[in-house]
């Protein structure tokens, strides 16, 4: 009789939790390692907080008001951020997916949701009392994993490690509790310290021992990530050009926003996935730049929906801002978005001065588009598409042919 060999208790993820364990940390040599359906859960509930942010940048930036819309932007937008990357590094270090992991998981759901709810208040009247409860959850769950995960290790630099990123999280989230309680007039300046001070939590917690997150994992769960969000993009572009088609006939003065709003959407992903990103993480001195330059890729791919939203709604004369000014509500963030990428990753891949060139120059082109009137939004798709294929000709001239093996 032939005995049926026991499931390896690290590979994957099963229909049922596994029953409580010790939360050791994952090798970074496991092979196959992908996203679980758990963590793309976790993800698909952040884009409501995506949306609701950029929801408020429209109205924001229809309104003309281009300070307060792009600094309550950027301040909101952190938050999603910096609680989804939290979970991200720690879960491709400790996921063991057993039954008080996926609960710690749930909660800290729960606690996007409710920092979501409080986007508008935070975002309009820089009230973030319902924000920080939201933050408060997931904080908790948080902090009890890493808890968990030093208790789970032998004393020793893991265990130090684990234990300063709890402590350092707590130390944080009391900040942002005493926040609440300072005068309103210096919430934002306070708020730019506190995110100094977060930014250098995963830096003190690791400079004698590097977490074991895995390279591929990490780069698959970022490249998720930004494919969500560019399907909150296209979903609140399609928004507000239904919206706007619901009010007026104006199918001719759409046309052009919505397909230049698709060939920069599609030529965002096309140079995002461009290049094999994860091998170039081989430390925390790439990955921790690499990680949070993702801030502004994130950010400028959902602001590129929120700007479309502006250019329909300026183009059907609902939006109290000048054609250009709306133009550039799309042009810039696009822009950032592409420079970004270049400036992370790609430029690392790229051989020879006229590949190293394409991604800047479509950046200063696409910023140049803003004075195309009112096809602005389309000559910058056009821009964009049109890099793309001279980066595909130009990596299909450099790639070496493959000689063919003896046999």
């Amino acid at each position: 009789m032939t005995s049926t060999p026991a499931p390896d208790p690290r590979a994957g993820v099963g229909s049922a939790a596994r029953p409580l364990r010790r939360m050791k940390a994952r090798s970074r040599a496991e092979p196959h390692r992908a996203a679980t359906p758990l963590e793309l859960f976790f993800d698909l509930c952040f884009v409501v907080a995506v949306g609701q942010a950029g929801v408020q940048l429209v109205h924001a930036l229809a309104e003309g008001h281009y300070a307060t819309g792009i600094t309550g932007y950027g301040y909101v937008f952190f938050g999603v951020w910096w609680a989804w990357m939290n979970f991200t590094w720690f879960a491709s270090a400790y996921d063991c997916d057993d039954v008080p992991y996926r609960i710690a998981t749930f909660i800290q759901i729960s606690g996007v949701l409710v920092y979501a709810a409080g986007v508008p208040r935070a975002f309009a009247d820089n009230d973030w009392t319902v924000a920080v409860i939201g933050y408060l959850l997931m904080r908790v769950a948080l902090t009890a994993q890493w808890l968990r995960a030093a208790a789970s290790e032998p004393p020793g630099a893991a265990r130090r490690t684990n234990t300063r990123y709890a402590a350092g999280l707590a130390i944080c989230q009391a900040v942002w509790v005493a926040l609440l309680a300072a005068p309103e007039g210096m919430r934002r300046w306070l708020f730019l310290i506190a995110v100094v001070a977060e930014l250098l939590v995963p830096v003190i917690a690791e400079r004698d021992h590097q977490t074991s997150w895995h390279p591929h994992h990490i780069v698959e769960r970022y490249g998720q990530f930004t494919l969500i969000v560019l399907g909150e993009t296209m979903y609140a572009a399609t928004t507000g050009v239904q919206s706007a088609l619901d009010e007026t006939d104006a199918v001719y003065e759409l046309l052009p926003i919505a397909g230049g709003g698709l060939l920069i959407v599609f030529s965002a992903w096309w140079v995002y996935f461009a290049v094999p990103a994860h091998e170039r993480l081989n430390s925390n001195r790439q990955a921790i730049p690499w990680g949070y330059g993702h801030f502004l890729i994130f950010a400028s791919a959902a602001a590129i929906g929120a700007g479309l939203e502006v250019a329909v709604e300026e183009s059907v004369h609902k939006a109290h801002v000048s054609t250009t000014a709306a133009a550039a509500t799309v042009t810039i963030p696009a822009a950032a978005f592409v420079l970004t990428v270049w400036a992370l990753h790609s430029r690392h891949f790229k051989r020879g001065m006229a590949e190293q060139l394409t991604l800047p120059v479509c950046g200063l082109a696409i910023l140049a588009c803003t004075f195309a009137g009112q096809w602005a939004v389309f000559t910058a798709g056009l821009v964009s598409a049109v890099t793309v294929a001279v980066g595909v000709t130009l990596t299909t001239r450099h790639a070496r042919p493959t000689r063919p093996q003896l046999r």
